[in-house]
Protein backbone atom coordinates (compact mmCIF):
# COMPACT_ATOMS: atom_id res chain seq x y z
CA UNK A 1 0.00 0.00 0.00
CA UNK A 2 1.46 3.50 -1.08
CA UNK A 3 0.09 6.28 1.07
CA UNK A 4 0.75 10.16 1.22
CA UNK A 5 1.08 12.34 3.85
CA UNK A 6 0.73 15.50 3.90
CA UNK A 7 -0.41 18.58 6.54
CA UNK A 8 -0.99 22.37 7.19
CA UNK A 9 1.84 23.13 10.33
CA UNK A 10 4.67 22.37 7.91
CA UNK A 11 6.50 19.86 6.59
CA UNK A 12 8.80 20.05 10.43
CA UNK A 13 6.04 19.58 12.70
CA UNK A 14 6.00 16.79 15.48
CA UNK A 15 2.44 15.73 14.02
CA UNK A 16 3.69 15.06 10.62
CA UNK A 17 6.27 13.11 12.26
CA UNK A 18 4.08 10.88 14.58
CA UNK A 19 1.79 10.12 12.00
CA UNK A 20 5.12 8.88 9.44
CA UNK A 21 5.99 6.68 12.77
CA UNK A 22 2.34 5.35 13.04
CA UNK A 23 1.72 4.40 9.34
CA UNK A 24 5.76 2.95 8.19
CA UNK A 25 4.87 -0.22 9.67
CA UNK A 26 1.58 -0.27 7.49
CA UNK A 27 2.20 1.00 3.97
CA UNK A 28 4.99 2.83 1.69
CA UNK A 29 4.27 6.43 3.10
CA UNK A 30 5.83 9.71 1.13
CA UNK A 31 5.59 12.94 2.41
CA UNK A 32 4.86 16.28 1.12
CA UNK A 33 4.38 19.27 2.71
CA UNK A 34 4.31 22.84 3.16
CA UNK A 35 7.89 24.69 3.74
CA UNK A 36 5.69 26.74 6.54
CA UNK A 37 3.15 26.51 8.74
CA UNK A 38 -0.32 27.00 6.51
CA UNK A 39 -3.27 27.20 8.69
CA UNK A 40 -6.09 28.20 7.53
CA UNK A 41 -5.02 27.64 3.81
CA UNK A 42 -8.05 26.13 3.35
CA UNK A 43 -8.09 24.73 -0.66
CA UNK A 44 -6.25 27.38 -2.17
CA UNK A 45 -3.78 26.61 -5.24
CA UNK A 46 -0.90 28.88 -6.42
CA UNK A 47 -1.48 29.43 -9.70
CA UNK A 48 1.06 33.14 -9.77
CA UNK A 49 4.20 31.69 -9.70
CA UNK A 50 6.33 28.31 -9.84
CA UNK A 51 6.36 25.86 -7.07
CA UNK A 52 9.79 24.59 -5.64
CA UNK A 53 9.88 20.85 -4.11
CA UNK A 54 12.60 20.25 -2.13
CA UNK A 55 13.60 17.32 0.22
CA UNK A 56 14.49 17.67 4.07
CA UNK A 57 17.17 15.51 5.66
CA UNK A 58 14.44 13.15 7.16
CA UNK A 59 13.07 12.25 3.89
CA UNK A 60 9.97 14.70 3.79
CA UNK A 61 9.74 16.76 0.88
CA UNK A 62 8.24 20.05 0.96
CA UNK A 63 6.53 22.41 -1.23
CA UNK A 64 6.65 26.43 -1.25
CA UNK A 65 3.30 26.46 -0.97
CA UNK A 66 0.04 25.21 0.37
CA UNK A 67 -1.15 21.85 1.54
CA UNK A 68 -3.88 21.76 -1.50
CA UNK A 69 -0.66 22.60 -3.53
CA UNK A 70 1.32 19.93 -2.37
CA UNK A 71 -0.99 16.58 -2.77
CA UNK A 72 -1.67 18.17 -6.36
CA UNK A 73 1.90 18.62 -7.48
CA UNK A 74 2.57 14.74 -5.60
CA UNK A 75 -0.21 12.69 -7.31
CA UNK A 76 -0.31 14.75 -10.51
CA UNK A 77 3.87 15.26 -11.01
CA UNK A 78 5.58 14.07 -8.63
CA UNK A 79 4.62 10.35 -7.51
CA UNK A 80 5.49 7.58 -10.10
CA UNK A 81 2.32 5.78 -9.11
CA UNK A 82 -1.06 7.03 -7.73
CA UNK A 83 -1.09 6.73 -4.26
CA UNK A 84 -3.83 4.51 -2.21
CA UNK A 85 -4.54 6.69 0.30
CA UNK A 86 -3.94 10.44 1.30
CA UNK A 87 -3.44 11.27 4.98
CA UNK A 88 -3.45 14.68 6.22
CA UNK A 89 -2.39 15.64 9.63
CA UNK A 90 -1.69 15.20 12.35
CA UNK A 91 -3.12 18.61 13.16
CA UNK A 92 -2.27 20.45 16.49
CA UNK A 93 -5.69 21.90 17.19
CA UNK A 94 -9.29 21.21 16.61
CA UNK A 95 -11.41 20.84 12.90
CA UNK A 96 -14.60 20.50 14.04
CA UNK A 97 -17.78 22.06 12.51
CA UNK A 98 -17.26 25.06 10.84
CA UNK A 99 -13.45 24.57 11.03
CA UNK A 100 -13.01 22.66 8.21
CA UNK A 101 -14.36 25.36 5.75
CA UNK A 102 -11.22 27.15 6.41
CA UNK A 103 -8.89 23.95 7.34
CA UNK A 104 -5.53 23.38 5.43
CA UNK A 105 -5.51 19.93 7.41
CA UNK A 106 -9.06 19.15 5.39
CA UNK A 107 -8.15 21.25 2.23
CA UNK A 108 -5.03 18.69 1.70
CA UNK A 109 -7.34 15.61 2.35
CA UNK A 110 -9.59 17.06 0.09
CA UNK A 111 -7.13 17.59 -2.72
CA UNK A 112 -6.51 13.93 -2.41
CA UNK A 113 -10.64 12.96 -2.80
CA UNK A 114 -10.93 15.41 -5.92
CA UNK A 115 -8.15 13.10 -7.25
CA UNK A 116 -10.03 9.97 -6.88
CA UNK A 117 -7.98 8.99 -3.78
CA UNK A 118 -9.95 7.70 -0.43
CA UNK A 119 -8.66 10.52 2.16
CA UNK A 120 -8.52 11.40 5.80
CA UNK A 121 -7.54 14.34 7.43
CA UNK A 122 -6.94 13.48 11.22
CA UNK A 123 -6.48 16.52 14.37
CA UNK A 124 -5.35 16.62 17.41
CA UNK A 125 -7.66 18.15 19.49
CA UNK A 126 -6.40 20.74 22.03
CA UNK A 127 -3.59 23.22 22.47
CA UNK A 128 -0.43 21.32 24.02
CA UNK A 129 0.03 18.79 21.87
CA UNK A 130 0.81 15.98 24.55
CA UNK A 131 -0.58 12.94 22.81
CA UNK A 132 0.00 12.75 19.10
CA UNK A 133 0.90 9.14 19.44
CA UNK A 134 -3.16 9.00 20.05
CA UNK A 135 -3.87 10.15 16.98
CA UNK A 136 -1.37 7.78 15.04
CA UNK A 137 -2.73 5.24 16.50
CA UNK A 138 -6.25 6.08 15.96
CA UNK A 139 -4.76 7.23 11.47
CA UNK A 140 -3.37 3.47 11.99
CA UNK A 141 -6.42 1.89 13.03
CA UNK A 142 -8.26 3.17 10.08
CA UNK A 143 -5.68 2.51 7.69
CA UNK A 144 -5.54 -1.31 8.67
CA UNK A 145 -9.28 -1.28 8.55
CA UNK A 146 -9.32 0.00 5.10
CA UNK A 147 -6.92 -2.44 4.03
CA UNK A 148 -8.46 -5.61 5.96
CA UNK A 149 -12.02 -3.74 3.75
CA UNK A 150 -11.63 -1.31 1.19
CA UNK A 151 -14.56 0.98 1.19
CA UNK A 152 -16.82 0.52 -1.92
CA UNK A 153 -16.37 4.14 -2.76
CA UNK A 154 -13.76 6.93 -2.60
CA UNK A 155 -14.32 8.29 1.17
CA UNK A 156 -13.40 12.03 2.51
CA UNK A 157 -12.68 11.36 6.31
CA UNK A 158 -12.32 14.30 9.14
CA UNK A 159 -10.70 12.63 12.27
CA UNK A 160 -10.30 14.57 15.53
CA UNK A 161 -8.67 12.75 18.44
CA UNK A 162 -8.59 13.97 21.80
CA UNK A 163 -5.28 15.25 23.40
CA UNK A 164 -5.39 12.06 25.84
CA UNK A 165 -3.47 8.27 25.70
CA UNK A 166 -4.56 6.09 23.08
CA UNK A 167 -5.60 3.69 25.91
CA UNK A 168 -7.73 6.44 27.38
CA UNK A 169 -10.28 7.22 24.65
CA UNK A 170 -13.64 5.98 24.67
CA UNK A 171 -14.06 4.54 21.29
CA UNK A 172 -14.56 6.35 18.00
CA UNK A 173 -17.90 7.56 17.14
CA UNK A 174 -19.35 8.32 13.54
CA UNK A 175 -20.67 12.01 13.65
CA UNK A 176 -21.94 15.13 11.85
CA UNK A 177 -20.32 18.16 11.74
CA UNK A 178 -21.63 20.68 14.21
CA UNK A 179 -21.36 24.23 14.00
CA UNK A 180 -19.95 27.25 16.19
CA UNK A 181 -20.62 29.97 16.99
CA UNK A 182 -19.43 33.41 15.04
CA UNK A 183 -15.79 34.30 15.22
CA UNK A 184 -14.50 36.70 18.23
CA UNK A 185 -14.07 40.00 16.49
CA UNK A 186 -10.60 40.97 14.81
CA UNK A 187 -8.36 42.68 17.54
CA UNK A 188 -7.12 45.87 16.55
CA UNK A 189 -3.45 46.71 17.61
CA UNK A 190 -0.29 48.81 16.68
CA UNK A 191 2.72 47.93 15.54
CA UNK A 192 5.83 49.48 16.43
CA UNK A 193 6.22 51.42 13.59
CA UNK A 194 2.65 53.06 14.16
CA UNK A 195 0.86 51.33 11.68
CA UNK A 196 -2.54 50.29 12.96
CA UNK A 197 -2.94 46.33 12.42
CA UNK A 198 -5.67 43.46 13.13
CA UNK A 199 -5.46 40.06 14.18
CA UNK A 200 -8.24 37.61 12.99
CA UNK A 201 -10.36 36.68 16.37
CA UNK A 202 -10.43 33.47 17.82
CA UNK A 203 -13.12 30.88 16.88
CA UNK A 204 -16.62 30.93 18.27
CA UNK A 205 -17.35 28.13 20.47
CA UNK A 206 -19.98 25.31 19.83
CA UNK A 207 -23.55 26.99 18.65
CA UNK A 208 -24.53 22.88 17.98
CA UNK A 209 -22.71 20.47 19.42
CA UNK A 210 -25.40 18.15 20.56
CA UNK A 211 -25.16 14.44 20.51
CA UNK A 212 -24.29 12.72 17.36
CA UNK A 213 -22.02 15.92 16.51
CA UNK A 214 -18.33 15.83 16.38
CA UNK A 215 -18.03 18.50 19.51
CA UNK A 216 -20.00 16.01 21.51
CA UNK A 217 -18.03 13.37 20.30
CA UNK A 218 -14.66 14.48 21.63
CA UNK A 219 -16.04 16.45 24.69
CA UNK A 220 -17.08 12.94 25.74
CA UNK A 221 -13.61 10.97 25.00
CA UNK A 222 -14.42 10.00 21.88
CA UNK A 223 -12.58 10.21 18.46
CA UNK A 224 -14.59 11.69 16.00
CA UNK A 225 -15.09 10.72 12.38
CA UNK A 226 -17.26 12.37 10.08
CA UNK A 227 -17.64 11.80 6.09
CA UNK A 228 -17.60 15.33 4.37
CA UNK A 229 -18.82 15.46 0.80
CA UNK A 230 -17.71 18.50 -2.02
CA UNK A 231 -21.33 19.04 -3.97
CA UNK A 232 -21.84 22.64 -1.92
CA UNK A 233 -25.63 22.71 -4.13
CA UNK A 234 -28.16 23.43 -1.69
CA UNK A 235 -30.98 21.10 -3.94
CA UNK A 236 -33.64 22.51 -1.06
CA UNK A 237 -33.75 26.02 -2.58
CA UNK A 238 -33.55 25.10 -6.11
CA UNK A 239 -37.05 25.57 -6.45
CA UNK A 240 -37.91 28.78 -4.65
CA UNK A 241 -35.18 30.17 -6.60
CA UNK A 242 -36.56 29.38 -9.89
CA UNK A 243 -39.70 30.60 -8.62
CA UNK A 244 -37.71 33.96 -7.62
CA UNK A 245 -36.31 34.49 -10.76
CA UNK A 246 -39.44 34.46 -13.04
CA UNK A 247 -41.29 36.41 -10.32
Amino acid sequence: MRILLSNDDGYFAPGLAYLAEALAPLAQVTVVAPERNRSGASNSLTLDRPLMLHQASNGFHYVNGTPTDCVHLAVTGMLPELPDMVVSGINLGANMGDDTIYSGTVAAATEGFLLGIPSIAISLVGKEGRHFEAAGKVAAVLVEKYQHQAFREPFLLNVNVPDVPYDALKGVAVTRLGKRHKAEPVVKSVNPRGDTVYWVGAVGGAQDGGEGTDFYAVEHGMASVTPLQIDLTRFGQMDGLKGWLQS
